[in-house]
């Protein structure tokens, strides 16, 4: 599968009628069991890809500070909800994790304490193919997105973190006194 046919998936699921993150799957879902297995396999391959190429350590620390924490799940489960806004906000946050300031949505975060996670994206194969089946979906061989959280650098220091992350870290964090 090619990375366009990956996203156009996504696309079509957001196109015209934006929804939570459990309606893109949803949506994302309902296309993807009206195909062959193979074709659904290869469309959550693709996916653990995506999630290998997002699995940054500064990406993980920007989902720390937003999310107010991000365990192995929370920072899998946060990529969901980046995958769900679609390619080029994946893209630029990988590139730019800072980035993610500009999010409106992350913006409100910072004053509404919202969370942002999205497991049943990270499920739309694993349930595709089981609708389309009736069986599991075979394993991938793809390795996993996220570095070893022993070697992550300190999230809870706020110097670094605002040496990394300075536009998020001026959304999150306390001003010093």
């Amino acid at each position: 599968m090619r990375t366009d046919d990956f996203w156009a998936v996504i696309d079509r699921a957001t196109a015209d009628r934006p929804g939570s993150p459990a309606v893109v799957a949803e949506r994302a879902v309902d296309e993807l069991s009206r195909r062959e297995p193979d074709e659904i396999a290869a469309w959550g391959r693709h996916l653990d890809k995506v999630m290998a190429a997002s699995g940054t350590e500064d990406l993980w620390a920007a989902a720390y500070l937003i999310n107010g924490g991000a365990s192995e799940e929370g920072f899998d489960s946060f990529r969901g909800w980046l995958i769900a806004h679609g390619r080029d906000v994946v893209a630029r946050s990988v590139r730019e994790p800072d980035s993610l300031a500009e999010l409106p949505a992350v913006r409100s975060a910072a004053a509404s304490g919202a969370v942002f996670e999205a497991e049943e994206v990270l499920s739309i194969a694993r349930s595709a193919y089981q609708r389309a089946t009736g069986d599991e979906l075979p394993s991938s061989d793809v390795a996993a997105g996220r570095p070893d959280p022993a070697d992550l650098w300190d999230f809870d220091n706020e110097d670094e973190m605002g040496k990394r992350l300075p536009r998020l870290s001026a959304l999150f964090l306390e001003p010093p006194e």
